[in-house]
């Protein structure tokens, strides 16, 4: 967008940047240029410093304001350094002197442009991460998920430490990234560190970080993710598979907000609210003296147990219908949906893995299956099993029918060597395919 009153000189700025390529608005005045502003939605604004209603100095941080992905390049006549450094104050990308610096404009826009591209795709990838990380991105309509929700909602805004509950797989570090983004500290660092992916020495490393000539190899100073986190959240997974002698140095953190790095002689301040998961009953560990009673009265201000897939079964058609959708769209696949058939058998499943179970599963079946439909052929055995063993048939042609799917999902599909297995032609074969409805 132009704005400027000298009409002549704005005509001939906007035909010599439209050979540039861009797409030009003018207003000669700031009421058009607000005007404008509010349907035209420009990226960089270039305006004069001198207007019949007003100074485009002050109206830099009034669009600033309204609109702070748009960049404004002041236009001065008179190359006024006091103006110059308050457009800069109120938030200007650069000024410039008409006739003086006509040379610097395409370059300057250019600059500009790229600044503001970049500030919207940053802005996008945000919101896209906002979304994917919220409660409203968690799947399923059971009571027992909603009353988990419920729970971790009211704690999000607070400071308050968490402790999450429940088997693996039940979704522990999405509920924790959700607790993080809908708390005061969203725009600060969300870690995430399982605790039982380390060794105790590497696991006070990670967490605590080093001095330089801590231990062999600790050639530079190094941050520890307790570090990293200061201003946001630090989600520890697996907390009960931390050493006694590490808990003590975490339960310091948590009453003092200080630490100690390996190698060093004086403490870390950190402000760092800390959200802990486990698949343990912790308080069997502190009666068998593995877990600190004390350090488990610290994280277990607010718990909140995650419930399995075994106790939201009526979540399971959502979950299925969600990540199929997820994963046909990262292959490139055209499955619109999940055939009744192979329904059944995912509600048949006892879950042990849960949702992370379900979800490899799914991903898994979405790159076997040619269909549009995911079909029970795609599936694994032992999901076929789980229906057998509750819908015992005799009949000879369901029996014939498991079969062949049970023969294709070992053959990845392979139809000839379906039929050299099942010693019959593959003509044979094709029929039975079309016979049973099994997916080609």
């Amino acid at each position: 967008m132009l704005i400027d009153d000298e009409e002549k000189l704005r005509s001939l700025l906007a035909r010599l940047l439209k050979l540039e390529g861009y797409a030009i608005t003018e207003a000669s005045n700031l009421k058009a240029a607000n005007k404008a502003i509010e349907t035209e939605e420009p990226d960089v604004i270039l305006c004069d410093i001198k207007l019949p209603d007003g100074s485009g100095v002050d109206f830099i941080a009034q669009v600033k304001q309204q609109h702070p992905l748009m960049e404004i390049i002041l236009l001065t006549a008179y190359g006024n350094i006091p103006d110059g450094i308050q457009a800069m104050k109120n938030g200007a990308f650069d000024y410039i002197t008409k006739g003086d610096d006509n040379n610097k404009v395409v370059p300057l826009l250019s600059k500009a442009m790229e600044k503001v591209q970049l500030q919207k795709r940053v802005q996008q990838l945000e919101n896209l991460v906002g979304k994917k990380y919220s409660f409203e991105s968690i799947v399923g309509e059971s009571k027992a998920l909603h009353a988990a929700t419920a729970l971790a909602e009211k704690v999000a805004p607070t400071d308050t430490t968490v402790l999450l509950l429940g088997e693996t797989g039940t979704g522990k570090e999405v509920f924790a990234q959700a607790i993080h983004n809908r708390s005061h500290r969203a725009s600060k660092p969300f870690i995430a560190l399982n605790c039982g992916a380390f060794t105790k020495e590497l696991l006070e490393s990670e967490l605590f970080g080093y001095k330089a000539g801590a231990f062999t190899g600790a050639i530079k100073d190094k941050k520890g993710l307790m570090e990293e986190a200061n201003g946001g959240t630090l989600f520890l997974d697996e907390i009960g598979e931390m050493a006694i002698d590490l808990q003590s140095k975490l339960l310091r953190v948590l009453e003092t907000g200080e630490f100690i790095k390996v190698g060093d002689t004086k403490t870390t301040k950190v402000n760092v609210r800390l959200i802990t998961a486990t698949n343990r009953h912790l308080l069997e560990e502190v009666k068998e003296g593995k877990f600190r009673e004390d350090l488990y009265y610290r994280l277990n201000v607010f718990s909140i147990t995650l419930p399995s897939l075994r106790e939201r079964k009526e979540d399971i058609p959502l979950l299925a219908d969600y990540y199929t959708r997820i994963f046909a769209a990262k292959t490139n696949r055209k499955i619109k949906g999940i055939t009744n058939e192979a329904m059944k058998l995912l509600e048949a499943h006892y879950w042990k893995g849960n949702i992370r179970e379900l979800k490899n599963i799914i991903e898994r079946a979405v790159i076997l299956e040619d269909s549009d439909q995911l079909t029970a052929t795609v599936l694994p055995y032992d999901l076929q099993n789980d229906l057998e063993n509750t819908t015992i048939s005799f009949e000879l042609s369901i029996i014939e029918k498991q079969h062949i799917q049970k023969v294709l999902q070992h053959t990845g599909g392979n139809k000839t060597e379906a039929a050299h297995l099942l010693n019959i032609g593959l003509t044979t074969l094709y029929r039975k395919l079309e016979e049973y409805g099994i997916s080609k």
